[in-house]
């Protein structure tokens, strides 16, 4: 007997919690990672903490959403081990991802790459997550759903590597990551859209209970926590709220000529009394041979 389902028992609550979820992580790593291209010293760290951002941003609205599901007719259960396990995969792909553009470049081929690892690992991550769920009866799959899901998650994955080496101003990376959100949020529900539920005859409940909710809330509360230390350390940067690429010169041309004050976070020397300035520094050297350069 094929169970009817329903993926907003809770009406918009879900969904939209789920979106806001997804659009967070997505803005906390678009910011780690612009962090990491600014000061190179510290880039790992920054990376790392962006693959995490993203990673939890996707699990927890994958969960989020999943707190609405419900089988009219069925109990749903996690396992717990699984449940975990889906969030380890999720941060570890983007981790893979995040690095290989913080290291290597946003190259086509590059992107094409990391996207294509990224994307599947966190399709792996939505169906590892449905495999932990157990319900009186068998989950089925429409093949044709499931490649599309997937191939949103590959685009989708590909678009926010994209932006996290080439989107850097403030508004900006918080527009991209609204559009992130609807592409994440649009896998998982597609994704769902591919399920069906055949039951295996026994009937007991017509919604998901307390008890379940509360399971999910609890394994909720770690990747929240990450995501508010993340955004408490974004927060509490002070280039990080710097939106724009040239405030520190970080991104400005190496042929920009020495001296010329013309980029923000240039050094202009001090000219000295009489001196004209077309003759600071003499012509043939370098002001680096000068102590006061």
């Amino acid at each position: 007997m094929n169970a009817t389902i329903s993926n907003f028992h809770y009406g918009a609550i879900t969904p939209v919690s789920a979106y806001l979820m997804a659009c967070l992580g997505a803005a906390l790593g678009l910011r780690c990672t612009t962090r990491s291209l600014r000061r190179p010293h510290g880039r790992a760290r920054w990376l790392a903490l962006g693959a995490v951002s993203i990673g939890c941003g996707i699990w927890t609205m994958h969960f989020i959403a999943m707190i609405g599901f419900s089988i009219q007719g069925a109990l749903v259960s996690y396992d717990t081990t699984r449940t975990l396990l889906s969030l380890a995969v999720a941060i570890a792909v983007v981790a893979v991802g995040v690095f290989l553009v913080g290291y290597r470049g946003g190259s086509p081929v590059n992107l094409a790459v990391a996207g294509t690892i990224t994307g599947l690992g966190v399709a792996a991550m939505h169906y590892l997550g449905m495999s932990a769920m157990h319900t009186a009866g068998a989950l089925h799959y429409d093949t044709l759903t499931v490649v599309l899901s997937v191939v949103i998650a590959v685009v989708a994955a590909t678009a926010a590597l994209w932006a996290a080496v080439s989107i850097h101003g403030l508004w900006a990376s918080l527009g991209a990551s609204l559009v992130m959100g609807v592409a994440v949020t649009g896998m998982h529900y597609t994704g769902m859209a591919a399920v069906s539920v055949h039951l295996d005859g026994q009937t007991v409940a017509s919604q998901s209970p307390t008890g379940l909710m509360g399971f999910l809330l609890l394994m909720l509360a770690g990747p929240l926590a990450a995501l508010l230390v993340a955004a408490v350390i974004v927060m509490f940067d002070p280039d990080m709220m710097l939106g724009d690429s040239d405030s520190d010169g970080w991104d400005r041309p190496a042929s920009a000529p020495h001296g010329t004050g013309t980029g923000i976070g240039t050094p202009t020397p001090a000219q000295q009394p009489g001196q004209h300035p077309s003759t600071y520094p003499p012509s043939g050297q370098h002001p680096s041979s000068y102590q006061s350069w």
